[in-house]
């Protein structure tokens, strides 16, 4: 281990996500396995910006594994993008002693601390941590599967009504530029068509199966659509055009946004959080820099943050061949 490192800081930023208060709690307690200090940062790079920081220690983080949300705050910094507020944000990390940085969110927070690193030198490694599961160069994202079991919950239960009335329901679930929620949580409550935005399925397919499905004794039936579909202006909008041209359904629009986010982390998602961060802590104190922990074959590996960044995280084909045939 490198012996150059002696403070750590952590941050959360972008939109927060279940296991996001694990992973603080894993850098806390491996800083403190390896005597390293570590302080932790309040609303990510605006923290950094303002110098807003709290010391933390083994039992600082206790009691928060089980904790939604994050416990030091999440924000977007304009001021960050800025040459100015990133030179603030690094007199700030040397005036408190801090070697390197770890920061947990999602592909805005990694094209941030690339571009802090290059300009200022500071070691960093990414941790992804973001319930879309968008981030290449990892399976799966920190919060993504307390996200999905979430959505599930809420189409099972969204599912009782629309039997209960014969209805059509549309549910909105975030995914504004990937369908790695809608797919997936769509298979998981069975839903008869999951619109995604990497595949265009078009209005008259969709109205084709919805027509189908009926003709074939189906009563109800449930659309899951990702936020960022292309189909139609939006899901209310969708959601009207379907009723004018079937209109032998009863066509109703859960939005079930931002509750997405919340909630207590699935035991995946704590030991996902707990794996990336122990791994993030020791590849600094062996001189790594600029690069992203994930989780790759049911091991933990790293990659630069560039090919995090300029490659994506693509859609299964089998899962949405397998949604086809389920959709019968």
């Amino acid at each position: 281990m490198s012996t150059t490192i002696k403070r750590i800081g952590v941050m959360t930023s972008g939109g927060d996500s279940p296991g996001m208060n694990a992973a603080i709690r894993a850098v806390a307690r491996a800083c403190a396995y390896y005597n390293i200090q570590c302080v932790g940062f309040y609303r990510g790079f605006q923290g950094m910006i303002e110098g807003d920081y709290v010391e933390m220690d083994a039992r600082s983080v206790r009691n928060i594994i089980s904790r939604g949300g994050t416990i030091l705050k999440s924000a977007r910094s304009k001021e960050f993008l800025t040459s100015e507020g990133r030179k603030k944000a690094a007199v700030n990390l040397k005036e408190a002693k801090v070697d390197a940085m770890i920061l947990i969110g999602g592909d805005g927070t990694f094209r941030g601390g690339q571009v802090f690193s290059q300009e200022h030198g500071i070691p960093v490694v990414g941790v992804p941590g973001t319930i879309d599961n968008d981030i290449s160069g990892t399976d799966y994202t920190i919060g993504y599967d307390t996200a999905l079991n979430t959505v599930v919950e809420a189409i099972d239960k969204i599912r009782d009504t629309a039997s209960s009335h014969n209805r059509l329901f549309f549910v909105e679930v975030m995914g504004r530029d990937a369908g790695f929620i809608a797919l997936n949580s769509g298979i998981g409550a069975g839903a008869e068509e999951i619109l995604i935005p990497e595949e265009d399925l078009g209005l008259e397919r969709l109205l084709h199966s919805l027509e189908r499905s009926r003709k074939s004794g189906k009563t109800s039936s449930i659309v899951v659509v990702s936020e960022g579909d292309k189909i139609g202006k939006n899901v209310f909008e969708l959601a009207e055009y379907v009723s004018k041209n079937l209109p032998d359904y009863d066509s109703k629009v859960t939005v079930l946004g931002h509750i997405q986010r919340g909630g207590s982390p699935s035991c995946f998602d704590r030991v996902l959080a707990s794996r990336l961060c122990v791994k993030a802590v020791e590849l600094l104190l062996e001189g790594k820099k600029n690069i992203m922990v994930g989780f790759v074959n049911n091991s933990i590996q790293d990659c630069t943050l560039e090919n995090a960044l300029k490659t994506k995280h693509n859609i299964n084909k089998d899962l949405l061949k397998t949604s086809d045939i389920l959709s019968t």
